[in-house]
């Protein structure tokens, strides 16, 4: 079993959780609040803000010229892609860059991308990625999952397909093979880290639409530095 495979059957409860949480199954059958889709909107442009330089710090730390060109093409990809998706969905949920400007993240989000940089500042590439990763994979798993639903919110058919698609697939099967390559020449000590940064990222995932779809507010004030 590679070590992607033993990692992706650890994750399987919190995945399968993600494929039945309310706001996945919402998105797929047209449910879904409007108000939970844009304050996930809003906490995910955030997220990625994040995620795009974790992905520049692996680059930083890789052992060759190729694979840090491929982590800070990802970088690039996550700006150009991701982000450029999120500005057309925003225009269209009517969230104006003063929304953008005053917005605090959320309890989880904050948390998730804590995880994350503490990773990206602190650990190996390969643990980077294994951080990174279940975004990546899960968002392609569902994506699928999802493919051939029709829901009548034209918003959320976008959303499923943009993740269904063969160019995301590529990008997730490239860092799953990149993961794999690392975790042979890791430690045992690294790779159990690698697990560790995977199985928490991957409950984050699953944190992450619960913020959304109940959202997820703190219970008392915080500076507006967040």
């Amino acid at each position: 079993m590679k070590f992607s495979e033993m990692l992706r059957a650890k994750a399987d409860a919190s995945w399968q959780a993600s494929f039945d949480h309310p706001f996945v199954t919402g998105i797929a059958d047209g449910s879904l609040p409007l108000d939970s889709f844009k304050y996930y909107m809003l906490n995910d442009s955030y997220y990625l803000s994040v995620f795009a330089k974790v992905q520049a710090l692996g680059a930083a730390k890789a052992a060759d010229l190729y694979t840090a060109s491929r982590m800070a093409a990802h970088a690039q990809g996550t700006y150009e892609a991701e982000l450029s998706l999120h500005e057309n969905f925003s225009k269209r949920l009517g969230i104006t860059p003063e929304d953008h400007a005053a917005f605090e993240p959320a309890p989880t989000a904050y948390a998730y991308t804590t995880h994350l940089l503490a990773v990206g500042y602190t650990g190996t590439l390969g643990e980077i990625i294994a951080a990174l990763l279940p975004c990546y994979w899960l968002y392609a798993e569902i994506g699928h999952r999802l493919q051939g639903m029709k829901p009548e919110v034209e918003i959320y058919q976008e959303w499923i397909n943009a993740y269904g698609g063969e160019w995301f697939d590529t990008l997730v099967k490239e860092q799953i093979d990149r993961l794999d390559a690392l975790a042979e020449l890791a430690s045992p000590a690294e790779r159990l880290r690698m697990e560790q940064h995977f199985l928490i990222s991957s409950q984050y995932e699953l944190s992450f639409w619960g913020m959304a779809y109940s959202l997820e507010k703190w219970q008392a004030p915080v500076m507006e530095v967040l």
